[in-house]
Formats: structure tokens, sequence, C-alpha cells
């Protein structure tokens, strides 16, 4: 996009919006595009696969809207066994046949040539007709009403219905304002997919740094200790080398003793409007208790599970169905109550945060891992988790630890709030775009040639 065409000057585009959109037609998928199929050639025939250069594109190979490769990949015999075309270019490709279905309909535009197996559906458009980063921001734009339309229901697997798909209408505009749709769109794909890989960047190192603040801890003037190992400021355990200095204790112990570990309330019967907040595994997200459908027990049965009352900055662990997700008690639910699938953890002897962070490394984890029992319902008893060995440096060292990780976390935050909020924009934006309340024929848009060359 132009420096001239900045999104803002979108918003004075919306009175013409209607005036209007008479040009614009509205066409059935199949008067559009090509649409069709593929197949899968016999995984064991070595001659199909190994070695192959040509793309075979399935549902495990859409981690971006854009895809240019494919896990998988056919030799020239794989391609002929197969019933899939190799579709060009600008093609855009759908699941039509997976139980992710249920909840999102995947689509992806492929910059270079692809098969694709049979849970796909290719929807080459027609170029004269459409533009084909157009069609595929259009697609991508009604994929929630395209599912909800042509899902067919009552299959055990979750399928879209072609025969359905093949009359859904999609809006056309002229080609010139369908070019220009589309770059105002690829741009903020762009911005949306480098915001992606900031965010995917910031939480490696953040990790990485986590392994070596709890392994190697820091020296006196808060610097990473030696961490090649060759310090004797180290000693073997049973958990691995760790400093010195450093202690292992059982969580039980930096807990009071009249506010032991515990989980809360059996069955918190009925929501009441005015009784007692209770937080459930599935209030818990991201590290924080989410705000609003919390249930609300009665008095009476909070009182029975007075035990497991909450104050402002308890740490919340579930125990149960997902185990190791975790939150701070926020002050709204001070005097509130859990379920009995999460654990209270109200440490005074340590660092409240310092245990947040070391819960997500490696020891506690595999810890977890092997005292994690069940099989349709997974869970870890609670006397399990009060024994969970807790590497602890000294207060000052603790504090020094916790600062450092708060600050990356952050800046991993605020990565991540800003892409929900590209994302955001990008589904108003395409709305306004595709319904024509808001017009690109006035705005300074430079078109560029990897969108103009398909149509």
């Amino acid at each position: 996009m132009s420096e001239e065409a900045k999104l803002d000057d979108f918003a004075d585009s919306r009175e013409q919006g209607n005036k209007e959109t008479a040009e614009w037609a509205e066409k059935s998928l199949i008067d559009l595009c090509e649409i069709g199929g593929g197949s899968t050639p016999k995984k064991s025939n070595d001659e199909y696969w190994e070695g192959g250069e040509i793309l075979w594109t399935s549902p495990k190979d859409f981690d971006s809207p854009r895809l240019n490769d494919t896990e998988d990949k056919m030799t020239k015999k794989g391609a002929e066994a197969s019933t899939s075309k190799i579709y060009p270019p600008g093609t855009t490709l759908m699941v039509v046949r997976s139980g992710v279905l249920r909840h999102t309909l995947p689509v992806a535009i492929v910059d270079n040539q692809t098969t694709i197996n049979q849970d796909l559906k290719a929807l080459d458009p027609d170029r004269e007709q459409v533009n084909a980063e157009y069609f595929f921001q259009s697609i991508s734009g009604l994929s929630e009403d395209i599912r909800g339309s042509c899902k067919k229901t009552g299959t055990t697997v979750e399928s879209i219905q072609t025969n359905v798909l093949e009359q859904y209408p999609l809006p056309v505009p002229p080609k010139f304002e369908q070019r220009k749709i589309a770059t105002v769109l690829q741009n903020v794909d762009q911005a949306i997919q480098t915001t992606e890989e900031i965010t995917e960047q910031a939480t490696r190192v953040r990790k990485g740094l986590m392994q070596d603040l709890f392994r190697y801890g820091l020296d006196e003037d808060g610097e990473l200790r030696n961490s090649d190992g060759s310090s004797e400021s180290y000693r073997e355990t049973k958990y691995g080398e760790i400093p010195e200095s450093w202690n292992i204790v059982p969580l039980s112990q930096l807990v009071p003793e009249d506010a032991p570990i515990v989980y809360g309330i059996l069955k918190p019967g009925d929501h009441q409007p005015d009784g007692v907040p209770v937080v459930k595994v599935k209030d818990i997200h991201d590290g924080e208790v989410k705000q609003g459908d919390i249930l609300h027990t009665s008095q009476e049965i909070h009182e029975d599970f007075k035990r497991a009352e909450l104050r402002e900055g308890d740490l919340l662990f579930t125990i149960r169905g997902t185990v190791g997700r975790m939150a701070f008690v926020p002050e709204r639910l001070d005097g509130g109550n859990i379920t009995q699938d999460t654990a209270r953890i109200r440490v005074t002897e340590a660092n409240p945060r310092f245990i947040r962070y070391f819960f997500e490394t490696e020891t506690p984890n595999n810890y977890f891992e092997r005292n994690t029992i069940g099989q349709a319902v997974q869970g870890i008893n609670l006397e399990d988790l009060r024994e969970v060995p807790v590497h602890l440096p000294s207060e000052e060292e603790q504090a020094q630890i916790v600062e450092i990780i708060d600050q990356h976390s952050e800046a991993l935050r605020n990565e991540r709030d800003y892409l929900q909020r590209l994302q955001r924009f990008k589904q108003g934006l395409m709305q306004d775009l595709l319904s024509g309340t808001v017009r690109t024929t006035d705005t300074n848009i430079e078109v560029p040639e990897e969108i103009a060359q398909h149509g």
C-alpha cells in the first residue's frame, strides 16, 4: 500500500459505500471457480513418495493462511496415481472433512502448485472474473458463514457439503476494486504474520531464559551464573544440577499450617446470583481467571468448604481435567472458592511469582507428568502436588529472577495483545470491504504485481 493510502483513508469512504455497490455482482462459487478434490496414493509404495518434489497438501499443513510448502511430497508416479490435479498458485484450499469443522473452517491460498488429499477441496478461481487474492480473502472473511451454511449435520466426522458449497454466493465488485481490496487485506495479513513471528520468537526466548535462570541462578552481580557447569558453586541432585546455595524443599513447606494446599467444592450446585463465586478449570486461561460467566454457589455450600476460601494473591493450580493451568486470585474473587478440580496454594515462605514461574519449567513439569494418572479424565493427586520439589534460592535471588521474567512476560503479553488487536481489526475491515460499506475506489492504492498477476 502506498504512503498516500493509509488505512484511515477508508473512514471517509463509508458514505460512498452505499452509493454504491450497484456495479457489484453476486455469483455462486461454482460460477467463479473450479472446485476439485484429491486423494492419497498408497503410503506403503515408496515409488509414490520417496524423493518426491510435488507438494501434497493435507489438513496438517494448515498452519498459516498462505501455504508455500507441505510436510509430504509426491513423486511424479505418485501424482499419476492420485485423483488430484496439480493446482496452480493462487488456488484457495479448504478443509472439508475434519473434526476441526466443529469450530472453524480452515482456508489457505497456495503460493506454489500443489496436489491435495481427499479431506480438502481446491477452489481454483476463474481469473477472467475474479482476482485470486480477492477470492481467497472473500472466502476467508466469510468462512464462519460458509461453515454454518454448508456443514453436514448428523455425521460422525464433520464435513462440508460440496453441492451446497457450490451455490454459496460471493460478492463480486469490478476487477480494479477487487485488486485494491485484496491489497489492503494482504497488507494487514503481512502485519499479522510479522507480529506472529515476533510473538513466537519472544516465547522461545522467554522459555530458554527461564530454563537457564532456574538451572544456573544469578550471581552476586545479578548476572547468569557460569552456565558451562564448570563452577564449583553447583551440586548434583536427583533432579539435576542446581546452584550450591539453593535448597530443594517440598511445596507443602512453603504454605502456612493454617492454610494447607487444598482443593475445593465437590458439588457447587446451581448458579446463585447473590452467592459466592466459584472458580472452575474452564475459567483459568492464559495465566488469568477470566471475567464473565463464573458460577456462584450458595453461602451454605461455601461454608462447608471454607477450608478452600480464596484470598487475593493465592495461586490456583488445576489438578484434574487439564493439569497445570495457573493463575493468581484477583481482588474481585477475594473470599470466593474453587471446585475439586483446582488446588489453592497460598505461598508465604517464598516469592509466589517465583513459584508460579518455576512451575513452567522442565523439572516440575516432568514431575507432574510422572504423577498424572487417569485415562478419560487425567489428574494429579493433591498429596503429589504437595510434595513437588521446589528449587529455592535466597529471597533476594528469587526477587531478581522474578523481575527479569516479569519484563520478558510483559513484552510477550504486549505482542500478544497487539496481535489480537490486528486480528480484530482485520475482521472488521473485511466485513466493511466485502460488504461495500467502505469503498476503495477513490483511494490511492498501489496494487503489487503478486496480486495483479492473478486476475
